[in-house]
């Protein structure tokens, strides 16, 4: 994609739309500033260990440290489970704060605030990429219903899953200021509710979703071109690239691997009555919240370029068709292989509205 060619709209005068756009584009990023510099207050609060538990529990004095180190037990420090000789304070619980607190957390919010800033700047800078020729007016069929149902369904779970984790992990420090303990408790109590009851639900739908496209993201040699052409920022033409392109199917290996990784460890955290110990409940939740603070910025990057990013995209996955002119410039291998099966907007209506094929009887090549 050359993101480079960004062009005014047909009957809008350059230098009018050019100042209208360079001020929104200027409070955008000012915006974005500010943020940004809430946001470093919240990981310096949030880096704070010490901080953090003298709120959490007051009680614990350096005496009883030196007492949980030395091995004592008692009533007072076992875990009231049945049968379970675990002490419930311990070092490695210490330790695994200590990792969530001064790393993971910290650097998770300055990863998704950095991808925030980054995309606010390129779009500054770069601009919405437009298509370089008129559209044509006729359409390539790219995906079924069930398909769009499929990709609509976990990526509400991903943004809920998303969203409710940044509260458990961060809200605290500041709905709970803005709000007080009341609304603060419903809202904790919320967010844990949605995201223990759909996260299972997204970790099937997820390996639905990756085995019905792995056929369309099998690396191909033309992908290593796209990423040395940076998708089209180098160059004067757009690289080569089939059904999805190298950008499409590094996001696909990465919900393949991370993803998977996350959704393992969250069934960890989420069922913790099969035999795992409170260590290995430790080391899960680190690696879930690092797996999923990952995906989470680099998912904003392909939500902005799936929808204001770049002219098309979006209209794909909404009505399951994409116009000529965005099909061989984006995937012009693809392309070279429907285009004869491009059908004009009245037939499109058609197909939907039931009057001609149903929808479900367009295919494509594999």
């Amino acid at each position: 994609m050359n993101l480079l060619t960004a062009q005014a709209p047909a009957g809008v005068p350059r230098s009018g739309k050019g100042l209208a756009l360079g001020i929104w584009r200027l409070l955008v990023v000012a915006l974005v500033l500010m943020l940004s510099l809430g946001f470093t207050q919240l990981a310096v609060a949030q880096a704070d260990t010490d901080r953090e538990m003298v709120t959490a529990a007051p009680g614990i004095s350096a005496d009883q440290w030196r007492q949980v180190r030395s091995g004592e037990t008692g009533p007072n420090y076992r875990d009231s489970r049945f049968d379970s000789n675990y002490n419930l304070i311990n070092s490695s619980g210490e330790t695994w704060r200590q990792l969530r607190n001064r790393w993971v957390s910290p650097f998770g919010l300055i990863a998704i605030v950095g991808m925030i800033a980054v995309i606010a700047l390129f779009y500054f800078i770069v601009g919405r990429k437009h298509l370089d020729e008129p559209r044509t007016g006729r359409k390539l069929f790219r995906w079924s219903l069930l398909m769009r149902s499929l990709h609509w369904t976990v990526a509400t779970l991903f943004i809920t899953l998303a969203l409710t984790g940044l509260n458990l992990l961060f809200g605290k420090f500041v709905f709970r200021t803005l709000f007080g303990d009341a609304v603060w408790a419903w809202m904790i109590s919320a967010s844990k509710v949605l995201h223990n009851y759909l996260g299972p639900i997204f970790g099937v739908l997820l390996v639905v979703l990756l085995i019905s496209l792995l056929k369309d993201n099998i690396p191909k040699k033309h992908d290593w071109v796209w990423f040395k052409k940076a998708g089209g920022l180098t160059g004067k033409h757009h690289p080569d690239a089939g059904f999805a392109n190298g950008g499409e199917k590094a996001w696909y290996w990465l919900l393949a691997t991370v993803g998977l990784v996350v959704v393992a460890s969250g069934f960890v955290l989420d069922f913790p009555n099969y035999g795992q110990g409170r260590d290995t409940m430790q080391w899960a939740n680190i690696i879930h919240a690092v797996g999923a603070l990952g995906l989470t910025a680099v998912a904003l990057g392909h939500i902005y370029i799936g929808t204001v990013g770049t002219e098309g995209s979006l209209e794909a996955m909404t009505t399951g068709y994409v116009d000529e002119t965005w099909a061989k410039e984006h995937h012009n291998l693809w392309y070279e292989e429907v285009k004869d099966q491009a059908i004009s907007e009245e037939e499109v209506a058609a197909r939907k509205s039931g009057d001609g094929h149903d929808e479900a009887a367009a295919s494509r090549p594999s």
